[in-house]
């Protein structure tokens, strides 16, 4: 008899849920009425229908409920503290304009902020403008913030505002379509883990994301752009970043520092600084990207070592890998990269390069050092040192290394992406 207590248990739990859910009351509030006396006297479970105009008000929602704007009404926090603070689970706010919160880094006001406990918190469709931080999401799991527009005080500088949503252990969040733009950074992750971040349009701050300390995230189908950094993978583990654009930042497209086991398949990364930097990266997967027009394609650096590099198209960057080590780096054993520089031959028409590709030759080192000796690089007397170094191990340095060149692109239409450099660059 014992397992039948808690069985009808949950019944009569669930059941209540069900009355509860029948018999939940709509409370609407017209400008000029007390917005935080109507949730107050909302019962959880209920919703508060916000009809369209200005509210002057710095709302605390500790009970779950339904706030729900019709028409677009501005709640505008006066520039003092956060305009909305969540403190209960399951709370829903959608279609608001969410503005005017505080400008103290220290007491980290939100246009929205979501307070240790906010549990299946949901923001959906609102505007959260001129707000230090647009969501603060803290000790806050399960959350889903869907198809929002932010931004951030454009006239402080950069240092001094807070970012779009920034994320603190926090686990399983969803980050959806949303546009976020002129704040420090776009997407701030910190300690969050089992997260995923899609279809998010990130452009005008310092990063687009930054992640530290995070793991088992998945970061797919966002466009970041017009960035200083487009990605920045800090100390995270067992990451996925798939179909993503990174274009037109003026520092790296995307950033893997102190990273493992990490997947990077199939993006598109051009017309950066740095394509992509890869600082203390090991046992990760970089297949099928398409690196263009960048400054330098690859900068690789500190030991990254033992990473599956293989399918991949870099097509016309200045410098294809600038790499910084003591010996070799075989890229592509299994079935190769193309880079658009190679000057070998496949002489039996398999698609694959007779002779290795080296990304840095004594020329390459020479030219990082004067960088005026780009004048010179079609003219027969640098050929010639190239060829010479070739020849003489004694002049080699140590490189990038893929002996199975690929002949042919896989990203046919990798000329649409040129051109797409920061502003100014």
């Amino acid at each position: 008899m014992k397992p039948f207590l808690p069985r009808l248990a949950r019944v009569a739990l669930l059941g209540l849920i069900a009355w509860h859910a029948a018999h939940a009351a709509t409370h609407s509030v017209q400008p000029g009425q007390d917005l935080q006396a109507a949730i107050d006297a909302a019962a959880p479970g209920d919703e508060v229908e916000v009809q369209r105009g200005f509210y002057r008000a710095n709302l605390r929602i500790d009970k779950p409920l339904t706030l729900r704007g019709v028409g677009r009404p501005t709640l505008s926090g006066g520039q003092t503290g956060d305009t909305i603070r969540v403190t209960a689970a399951d709370v829903r706010i959608e279609g608001l304009i969410v503005r005017d919160s505080g400008g103290s880094l220290k007491e980290q006001n939100a246009g929205i902020y979501l307070y240790p406990g906010a549990h299946r918190a949901v923001v959906l469709n609102c505007d959260l403008t001129y707000n230090l931080f647009g969501l603060w999401i803290e000790k806050a799991n399960d959350v889903r913030i869907e198809g929002n527009l932010i931004t951030g005080k454009r006239d402080f500088a950069s240092a001094q505002r807070g970012n779009g949503i920034q994320l603190y252990n926090t686990q399983r969040a969803q980050i959806l379509r949303n546009n976020i733009s002129f704040v420090r950074d776009a997407l701030y992750v910190d300690v969050s883990h089992h997260a995923i971040f899609r279809g998010n349009r990130l452009h005008h701050s310092r990063y687009g994301t930054h992640y530290m300390t995070s793991y088992h995230n998945v970061w797919e189908d966002n466009d970041t752009y017009y960035n200083r950094g487009g990605l920045a993978l800090m100390e995270v583990r067992e990451q996925v970043v798939r179909g993503n654009r990174a274009w037109g930042n003026s520092d790296h497209g995307i950033m893997l520092r102190s990273v493992q086991d990490a997947v990077v398949e199939n993006n598109v990364v051009a017309g950066n600084n740095r394509g992509f930097f890869i600082y203390d990266v090991e046992y990760a997967s970089l297949k099928n990207n398409l690196v263009v027009d960048n400054a330098v394609g690859v900068h690789l650096s500190a030991g990254s070592t033992r990473n599956a590099v293989e399918g991949n198209d870099f097509i016309g960057n200045r410098e294809q890998v600038r790499y910084v080590g003591a010996r070799d780096e075989r890229w592509g054993q299994d079935s190769g990269n193309h880079w658009s520089n190679y000057l070998g031959w496949d002489r039996n028409g398999d698609g694959v390069g007779d002779v290795p590709y080296e990304a840095n030759d004594m020329v390459d080192r020479l030219t990082w050092r004067h960088p005026s000796l780009k004048l010179l690089l079609a003219s027969p007397a640098v050929q010639a040192l190239r060829l010479v170094g070739q020849q003489f191990p004694l002049l080699r340095v140590p490189s990038v290394v893929d002996p199975k060149p690929r002949m042919q692109p896989t990203h046919q239409h990798w000329s649409e992406w040129r051109g797409k450099h920061f502003p100014g660059q």
